[in-house]
């Protein structure tokens, strides 16, 4: 009974629990830059999987959609319209596409062309013409010469 009565003094209890507090303190420090490197490596990493899902997700349905406006542009390149059109291979899409801006740079510059065209009986006529004023412009030409004398001259004798 004696034993079972007998209790430590209360300084060396509490020594106990303090040094026990404190060895429990130290593991915490020991081990919480660990968890706190853990945890944040973890973070940014779930956070750059995050973001290069969202690049992904973005370029799938970018590509979800060049595939279904091919398919319907492999579907209208392949229907007949009027039965006067041909199916056309894959392989020559990019002639077909330039033949047709040649075909519209054409069309838009035919008006001009022909206008060339029809001038063509008029040029005996503008060549007289682009000749007779050539003439005009060299007599302009000489008088103008010959009044830069007489000023130049004029000038001279004022001094």
């Amino acid at each position: 009974t004696l034993d079972l009565n007998h209790r430590p003094p209360l300084c060396i209890v509490k020594f106990a629990e303090i040094e026990r507090m404190a060895n429990m303190q130290a593991e915490i420090n020991e081990v919480q830059p660990l968890l706190l490197s853990v945890t944040v490596g973890s973070t940014l990493q779930f956070y750059f999987i995050g973001k290069k899902c969202e690049i992904m997700q973005d370029m799938n349905r970018h590509l979800e959609a060049v595939l279904k406006n091919e398919r319907a542009l492999r579907k209208r390149l392949l229907k007949p319209r009027c039965q006067e059109s041909l199916p056309i291979e894959a392989t020559f899409h990019k002639d077909i596409v330039e033949l047709l801006t040649e075909a519209v740079t054409f069309i838009e510059k035919l008006e001009s062309h022909l206008q060339t065209f029809r001038s063509i009986p008029q040029i005996p006529n503008m060549v007289n013409n682009m000749e007779t004023a050539l003439t005009k412009t060299e007599l302009l030409v000489i008088e103008l010469e010959e009044l830069t004398e007489q000023i130049l001259k004029w000038r001279e004798l004022q001094r």
